[in-house]
């Protein structure tokens, strides 16, 4: 029995994958059918191969049913709709909180009558909640990002 020396393999492997795709020509035909012939190892490799590519082509795809395509649709446009109507709550609630609060802030600090003290501490639940709020919506964003079972679990 002779083996493939490695200085042949290389050459071996390419006209093997051309084989594979039917690319042999007339020329490199009878390198491979050379190879296939005297070496047990490309031989066996070929026939590997081929079957391969056998299996290969006779497989197709299945076909899903119509019901799994109404679905997948249905899906879709209702996560575009529930998404769009969320970025635009979210929008106008940032817009509002935001207009909102400083018009608040503006209204405490003009305001003679309220002590010192005691707008410093208004200013300061108003600080800390948009804090927290911002921390809570950052956390939320970067789980949706990173959560690898967000699609198993139903919330």
């Amino acid at each position: 029995m002779m083996h493939l020396p490695e200085s042949e393999r290389e050459r071996f492997q390419l006209l093997l994958m051309a084989a594979v795709d039917g690319e042999l020509d007339a020329q490199t035909r009878p390198q491979f059918e050379h190879f296939v012939q005297n070496y047990p190892e490309c031989q066996a490799e070929w026939l590997k191969y081929a079957k391969l590519k056998e299996v290969t082509q006779a497989m197709q795809f299945k076909n899903p049913p119509p019901e799994v395509w109404e679905n997948y649709w249905r899906s879709v446009y209702n996560r575009l709709e529930r998404g769009f109507g969320w970025i635009l709550l979210s929008l106008g609630a940032v817009i509002l909180l935001t207009y909102g609060g400083y018009q608040a802030i503006v209204a405490l600090l003009a305001d003679t009558e309220v002590e010192l003290v005691m707008k410093i501490a208004i200013l300061a639940v108003i600080a800390g909640a948009a804090l927290l709020l911002v921390s809570v919506l950052r956390e939320k964003l970067f789980t949706a990002r990173t959560d690898k079972y967000q699609k198993e679990i139903e919330r």
